[in-house]
């Protein structure tokens, strides 16, 4: 569904132009907040069935179906009527008491998950807003020392917080033909990747978006890390190693069937920081291998779970309270990192003056 807000002091006039309600009366005759199902009626006789509140004695929601033709054609409508379209942030810019409430209503149009859209629920509420106000409250009375942990605490919740609308990016890695596309398809639930026994199947990035434990993720598949004198294959390893030294979190999966050597072992060292997996343990016992990797089978789905579990704690290793004041734009983190390095200099003033910008910033549009 998309929600086109209409207002003014002609509002009403204008959407019931095109706005025919089922019920056979007027769009004025029905009581505010009375949900009106109908037809919106187009000049070149075309339209859709819709559904249109009004939310105030100027004010409107046209409930239409989602995907940009159907919502562009009743705003095009509208403004041929001489209504004047305005952005998403000038709306909420507009509608909001600060620029975070602004910032988080828009946001949450972007959440992939309702756990995402409770935190940002919270900011929206006002949750980061009296974070912050109450450690200007603490600089100002002098406690400095409570009011840098706490600007601290919210750095580290940041990183978190810029992920609530795009997805973490979590890359598999590793030789080929050890199960990567095998061990993607079965995190995602469906076979977004080729599985083919022949090495060097995946030539090319693949994919996929999904969550774990509410958290939105990105899990792509990578070409197998080895060299080739294919110039296809070349390419796609080319691809993959860009595309690992900009993933939030490298799985790095070997073949429990094969012994361990020294490529394996300069391939495990270029990432000394990747999750590391070892697949196929359904066909050799895995028991023996370090405790630095888990074992798992994309056949049986042996360790699948634990293996979600271990992305997610990566990623997010602190657990989240509901009603958190968590950062979740860059200008934000921006704006704290800057009061926190102001308290650490002893610029108690400058700290306070970041922190209230990160308030009242100047309108996200004008």
């Amino acid at each position: 569904m998309a929600v086109i807000a209409v207002e003014g002091a002609d509002a009403t006039e204008y959407v019931a132009r095109h706005f025919v309600p089922a019920a056979g009366k007027p769009l004025t005759s029905f009581p505010l907040g009375r949900i009106n199902f109908g037809r919106w009626e187009q000049a070149d006789g075309k339209g859709e069935e819709i559904i249109v509140c009004r939310t105030g004695e100027t004010s409107l929601e046209v409930n239409c179906h989602g995907g940009l033709a159907a919502a562009r054609a009743i705003m095009n409508a509208l403004a041929t009527g001489g209504a004047v379209e305005q952005s998403p942030e000038a709306w909420a810019t507009r509608h909001s008491r600060d620029s975070i409430e602004a910032e988080a209503w828009l946001a949450l149009a972007e959440a992939r998950t309702a756990r995402t859209a409770a935190i940002l629920l919270a900011q929206y509420r006002g949750a980061l807003r009296q974070a912050i106000e109450l450690t200007i409250d603490e600089l100002t009375s002098g406690d400095s020392v409570v009011a840098a942990q706490r600007l601290a605490m919210l750095l580290e919740r940041g990183h978190i917080g810029l992920h609530l609308t795009k997805p973490w990016r979590v890359v598999f890695a590793g030789p080929p033909n050890v199960g990567k596309s095998s061990l993607t398809n079965c995190l995602l639930g469906y076979e977004r990747s080729i599985v083919f026994g022949e090495p060097g199947t995946t030539r090319d990035l693949l994919s996929a978006p999904t969550a774990f434990d509410g958290w939105p993720m990105e899990l792509t598949d990578t070409a197998g890390l080895r060299e080739s004198e294919d110039a296809i294959e070349l390419e796609g390893v080319s691809r993959a190693t860009r595309f690992l030294a900009e993933a939030d979190l490298t799985v790095l999966v070997f073949d429990a069937t094969c012994d361990w050597d020294a490529r394996q072992e300069q391939l495990r060292a270029r990432y000394p920081k990747a999750l590391l997996v070892v697949n196929k343990c359904d066909l050799r016992d895995a028991s023996g291998t370090e405790t630095d990797f888990l074992a798992t089978s994309a056949l049986t789905g042996s360790g699948v779970p634990e293996l979600m579990q271990q992305i997610v704690t990566r990623l997010v290793p602190r657990e989240m309270v509901p009603g958190d004041a968590v950062p979740f734009t860059p200008r934000q983190m921006q704006a704290i990192a800057a009061a926190l390095r102001a308290v650490d200099d002893g610029q108690v003033s400058h700290a306070v003056e970041m922190l209230r910008s990160a308030v009242t910033a100047e309108p996200l549009t004008t």
